[in-house]
């Protein structure tokens, strides 16, 4: 350990020790003087260039999320990027780094010290031949880890790539399916039931695919301007995704004594955000920031469920950046 602290110190030290006068006759070595390895300080180079290229690689592997097996492909790219490092630092202070051991009692401090401690650190890099070449090395290497070590804070929220968070299989014409792929008719939409439908032919895991479908009557209601028409035989669509955390709807809220009791209402069991599907799927309550994003649907000559167009807005939660984009096909 402490042969790794004083190759420490000769990396961020050196340049800062005093530097002899010309003409002025050379004190005796403090630190043993040691002979050059070239070979040595290749090998300090060639590790802090894996230990670069391994972090290039974590921040690869994650930037491409489809990669099978992600996790452990992360951990062996970090853990090499780590390992390298460790293995140049451990050949540095054995073969480059100049060490003598000495058994002194503490004393007191000398106004010298300072001066001593300067020479000390230059001294011990004195056989070092390829000192910008090194300082290189480790300045790429040290760049690459601390790039890996702050790119997953892309996790906290979507940065680049928000194209995925507007997209969604709708179009208008498409019929909407049950979850075994089977059309659904609007005469199988029933009041005071919450039913899950998909777009047909379209992956149902993609983020915009689920939607809930609610049967209210017509005087019920009170959609935004611009969405006459939207509810087709007063059954209106909504994402199926939560705009708070991206949970999944699963409980629909309807009245027992309509005259005392709250409205309808579309529930996040995870939260509790409630959306009113007689507004639009505004927020009544809960954490979410927005309302659900509505589908407008229609109905074809067969009785069929079928989209009428995309959605009223992004899907999925609310981070910086997607709220105020338009959705797309």
């Amino acid at each position: 350990m402490r042969r790794l602290w004083r190759w420490i110190l000769v990396a961020f030290v050196w340049r800062a020790a005093r530097e002899e006068e010309p003409g002025e006759e050379r004190p005796p070595r403090i630190v043993p003087d040691g002979a050059p390895s070239p070979r040595a300080e290749l090998v300090v180079v060639a590790l802090l260039g894996l230990a670069a290229l391994s972090a290039v690689a974590f921040i690869a592997v994650y930037a491409f999320d489809r990669i099978p097996d992600q996790t452990q492909y992360l951990g062996i790219a970090l853990g090499c990027a780590f390992g390298f490092l460790a293995a140049a630092l451990i050949v540095a202070a054995h073969h480059l780094v100049v060490t003598e051991e000495l058994e002194e009692e503490y004393g007191r401090p000398h106004p010298g010290e300072a001066d001593r401690v300067a020479r000390v650190v230059t001294e011990s890099g004195g056989r070092l031949r390829r000192r910008r070449l090194l300082a290189g090395a480790a300045g790429v290497a040290t760049t690459a880890i601390g790039l890996a070590a702050i790119v997953p804070a892309a996790s906290l929220g979507p940065i680049y790539n928000l194209g995925r968070f507007t997209r969604t299989p709708w179009r208008r014409g498409r019929r909407l399916v049950d979850q075994n792929g089977r059309p659904i008719r609007a005469a199988e939409i029933h009041p005071a039931e919450l039913f899950t439908a998909y777009p047909e032919h379209a992956d149902p895991e993609q983020l915009g695919a689920p939607v809930v479908l609610v049967k209210l009557e017509p005087d019920q209601l009170h959609l935004p301007p611009g969405r006459k028409g939207w509810a087709a035989d007063g059954i209106v669509a909504y994402s199926k995704i939560c705009t708070h955390a991206g949970c999944a709807i699963g409980l629909y809220r309807t009245p027992l004594f309509p005259p005392v009791d709250k409205p309808p209402g579309l529930v996040c069991p995870c939260h509790y955000s409630t959306f009113d599907p007689e507004t639009g799927g505004t927020v009544v309550y809960g954490p979410a920031g927005r309302a659900l994003p509505q589908l407008p649907l229609t109905i074809d000559g067969s009785g069929n469920l079928r989209a009428a167009g995309n959605f009223s807005g992004p899907v999925g939660p609310s981070w910086w950046g997607v709220r105020n984009r338009r959705v797309s096909s």
